[in-house]
């Protein structure tokens, strides 16, 4: 997993919209983003509802907000119409950007071993530089604890 301090990755990736997103297009912008497994789970749609609740108040502060995941543009442009999702979420069908964050590998359900997204956010700066990492997040209540993070480090 890459370590606070560090420069945010270079990547380029598909929207919902089929439109290329590129890291540069936050150059000087503060920006959350985070990795989540899969769209319409229960997790994760608690998660993008919150982040979605929220978005407004990431705005005020002049906060992105990027989501990614493995699924697919038409999963995510489902997902987003159907949670009414404000914000950007990118297609890493080939886990490329999630094995650059370091947040793919080896997960456990059931007793069961496989490859996934490891459920976790990185907090950028307008240099681009990481300033937080939130780990194992549980998507109850993680918007609020990002919207303070980036308060907080603003004190």
């Amino acid at each position: 997993m890459i370590d606070e301090g560090k420069t945010v990755p270079m990547f380029e990736l598909s929207d919902a919209d089929g439109n290329i997103v590129k890291t540069k297009d936050f150059k000087g912008k503060k920006f959350v983003v985070y990795f989540y497994p899969r769209d319409f789970t229960p997790g994760c749609t608690v998660e993008a509802d919150e982040f979605s609740k929220n978005y407004k108040k990431f705005q005020k502060l002049g906060i992105d907000i990027i989501g990614i995941s493995k699924d697919d543009v038409e999963s995510h442009k489902k997902f987003c119409k159907k949670m009414s999702i404000p914000y950007i979420l990118l297609a890493d069908t080939t886990t490329k950007v999630s094995k650059l964050f370091g947040v793919w590998g080896k997960k456990k359900f059931m007793g069961k071993e496989y490859m996934g997204i490891n459920r976790s956010t990185f907090l950028i700066n307008k240099k681009g530089k990481i300033f937080k990492v939130f780990e194992k997040v549980k998507p109850k209540g993680h918007s609020k604890e990002v919207l303070d993070a980036y308060v907080n480090a603003e004190k």
